[in-house]
């Protein structure tokens, strides 16, 4: 494990692999398994190591494919004639009419994003040996194009049959975000970290796929929306919380917080972000109104977990606010693995005693 290499605000990469296999459960499959003992020497290091693994086993089940319109002159007519350009064209003096016709073809958008991300990765700083198994992997993906990963758009439509392309694209967005372009055509510069944004994302998704895993059977785990309870609600935010937990008795909100700083600093003092503390406020209030008009008496808690950083002051505490308590704590990510479960089990071990 290459130790001296850490993410903000301070996460050893092997935790990151960690993270992601509970924010992409898939990754928890016999076939990932091995990673777990793999060295990393930065984030694209990993990224790459997961799209070799994931690629490789996605080539063997056959790559998925779409249907890709294709517009073209052509002899005998198929699919949808354009009459329109055909008369612009005068294609009709040649015998040929433009038409165009769906192809179900492996060129698509999934797989041009995985395969541009690839041949950036083989440019990026990772180790000799997985820029070799890259480039074997891209070779094996001939009859895909590639695409601009600067304006790619990312919101794709999954299904049963592309789902295991679910994971493969997340990684791709991670790899993309943290390699910059250079000015020499073909390069790419390495950022030495993620950006906050995208470890917030990972975060989330992390925080609320262990308690989804770890607590199964236990303790119910959800993201739900909490409704407004006041009589016009149009034109309200959107309330929906990180993750739910409930044992049928008893409720704790957890919003996840990723800063590089975690404390508001004026004047030579310190205090919390007073946003994050009016929003959990307006949670814990709302869900306990929601339960209420459903005649279930639930002790509504709220929990503000920041991922602790190498700041002086960390953000510590817990308030009885009208009879729910709402707490600020803060997750030591820059730990052994099994330091950050006990601190996330403590949790609910704190508020579900039974």
């Amino acid at each position: 494990m290459a130790s001296a290499a850490i993410t903000s605000p301070g996460i050893p990469i092997r935790n990151v692999y960690y993270m992601l296999s509970y924010a992409f459960q898939i990754l928890q499959e016999r076939q990932y398994r091995k990673l777990a003992t793999e060295p990393f020497d930065n984030i694209a290091d990993l990224c790459a190591a997961i799209l070799i693994q994931g690629m490789t086993a996605q080539i063997k089940r056959g790559l998925s494919r779409e249907y890709v319109p294709h517009t073209d002159e052509l002899d005998s007519p198929r699919g949808k004639i354009e009459i329109t350009e055909s008369v612009r064209k005068a294609t009709l003096s040649r015998k040929r009419l433009v038409c165009t016709v769906d192809d179900f073809t492996v060129d698509s958008r999934p797989n041009r994003i995985i395969k541009s991300t690839m041949l950036l990765l083989v440019h990026a700083d990772i180790s000799p040996n997985r820029k070799t198994r890259l480039r074997r992997l891209i070779a094996c993906l001939n009859g895909v194009g590639r695409t601009d990963l600067r304006r790619t758009d990312w919101h794709i439509r999954f299904d049963r049959n592309n789902e295991t392309y679910r994971m493969l694209i997340g990684i791709c967005y991670l790899a993309v975000k943290g390699l910059l372009q250079s000015s020499q055509p073909g390069k790419a510069l390495l950022m030495d970290f993620l950006d906050d944004q995208q470890m917030h994302r990972i975060y989330e998704k992390f925080l609320y796929g262990y308690y989804s895993r770890e607590w199964q059977g236990r303790i119910s785990t959800t993201h739900h929306r909490i409704p407004w309870m006041c009589s016009a609600g149009e034109g309200l935010p959107v309330m929906q919380p990180d993750v739910v937990l409930d044992d049928g008795r008893d409720v704790l909100i957890i919003d996840a917080k990723y800063y590089t700083r975690t404390m508001q600093r004026n004047f030579g003092s310190y205090t919390m972000h007073s946003a994050n503390m009016y929003q959990m406020f307006t949670y814990v209030k709302n869900k306990t109104a929601q339960l209420a008009a459903r005649g279930n008496e639930h002790a509504v808690s709220g929990l503000l977990l920041y991922a602790k950083t190498d700041e002086e002051r960390q953000p510590d505490g817990e308030f009885d606010m009208g009879g729910n308590r709402i707490a600020v704590r803060t997750l030591d990510l820059n730990q052994d693995f099994r330091g950050i479960a006990s601190q996330l089990d403590d949790i609910v071990t704190r508020y579900f005693p039974d």
